[in-house]
C-alpha cells in the first residue's frame, strides 16, 4: 500500500486539515450517509413504526393502571416515548458504522487526506434527520390521541429540539462501540444492553415515587431522566429549569468524553 502512495500524498496524510476543510469533508460525509438513506428506506423503520407502536401500545396498555385514565397519562408517557426513540435511533447509528468498516470503505477514507472526525461525525450529522422524524412522530401521535401540552408551541418546540440534541449527543457512545466492537450484531446487543436499563429504569413510563427507595436513587441520576424531566418542563408546563441545563450539561460531557474515544478508535482499528 505504502509503495503506492507518492510523496506529495504521504505528506497530504500528515497534514491536520484547517477547520473550514474539516467542516467541508464533514458535510460530504452527511450528504453521502443521506443518500445511502434514500436508497435504503428501511433505515427509517424504527423512527417511523416505533414511536407509532409504542406511544399507542403503552398509552392504552398502562394508562388506566398508573393515571386512572389515557388522557391523564399522555403527558407521561409522550415525553417517556420521546427519550426512548431517540435512544433507539441513535442506537443504529453504531450499527450502521460497524457495517461500513467491515466492508471496507473507511479503509478508503482513511487512506485520503481528510479529517479523521469526518467519516463519524458525517453520518451522525445526517442521523440528524431520523431523530427528527422520530420525535416529531411522537408528538403527532400523541396529539392524535389527546395530548394536549401546556407548554404551547414554543415549549413544544424546545422540548422536539431538546430530544434532537441529546439523541445527537448520545449517538456518539454507539458511536465508539462501533469502532470497538467486532461486529454489527455485537453493537446491536451491546446497544440493546444499554437502551433497556436507561429507559425502563428511569420516569419514563412510572413515577419513581413508586419504586423500591434502592431503584428510586438509580433512577434520579440516571442521564435518561434529566432528559425526560427537562422535556417534560418545556412541554407539559413550557418552564425553563435547572433540569433543562442540566441535560444540556449532560450531553455536552458525552461528546466532549466519547467523541475523542471514537475518533482515537477509529484511528488506531481502521
Amino acid at each position: 500500500m505504502s509503495a503506492l502512495i507518492t510523496p506529495a500524498a504521504e505528506r497530504a496524510l500528515t497534514v491536520r486539515p484547517a477547520l473550514s476543510d474539516t467542516v467541508s469533508q464533514t458535510l460530504t460525509m452527511a450528504w453521502r450517509a443521506l443518500k445511502k438513506m434514500r436508497r435504503n428506506p428501511e433505515q427509517f423503520f424504527d423512527v417511523v413504526i416505533q414511536p407509532l407502536l409504542f406511544t399507542a401500545m403503552f398509552a392504552y396498555i398502562f394508562g388506566g393502571a398508573i393515571s386512572g385514565d389515557v388522557q391523564s397519562y399522555l403527558p407521561i408517557v409522550i415525553t417517556g416515548i420521546l427519550a426512548q426513540t431517540s435512544l433507539t435511533a441513535c442506537m443504529a447509528t453504531g450499527t450502521q458504522m460497524r457495517e461500513d468498516m467491515d466492508k471496507g470503505v473507511f479503509d478508503r477514507f482513511r487512506s485520503l487526506p481528510m479529517a479523521r472526525i469526518a467519516p463519524l461525525a458525517g453520518p451522525m450529522l445526517a442521523d440528524l434527520l431520523r431523530y427528527a422524524i422520530a420525535a416529531t412522530l411522537t408528538i403527532l401521535t400523541g396529539l392524535l390521541m389527546g395530548y394536549r401540552p401546556h407548554g404551547g408551541v414554543l415549549g413544544v418546540l424546545a422540548g422536539w429540539l431538546l430530544v434532537v440534541i441529546s439523541g445527537w449527543s448520545l449517538s456518539w457512545i454507539f458511536a465508539w462501540l462501533g469502532t470497538i466492537a467486532r461486529s454489527a450484531q455485537a453493537v446491536q446487543g451491546i446497544g440493546m444492553m444499554i437502551m433497556f436499563p436507561l429507559t425502563f429504569l428511569s420516569d419514563a413510563f412510572v413515577p419513581s415515587q413508586t419504586l423500591p427507595s434502592w431503584l428510586e436513587h438509580f433512577v434520579k441520576v440516571n442521564p435518561v431522566t434529566l432528559v425526560i424531566n427537562a422535556v417534560r418542563d418545556l412541554m407539559n408546563d413550557g418552564r425553563l429549569t435547572a433540569n433543562v441545563g442540566w441535560a444540556l450539561v449532560g450531553c455536552a460531557v458525552v461528546v466532549a468524553v466519547f467523541a475523542p474515544l471514537a475518533v482515537r478508535s477509529y484511528s488506531r482499528k481502521v
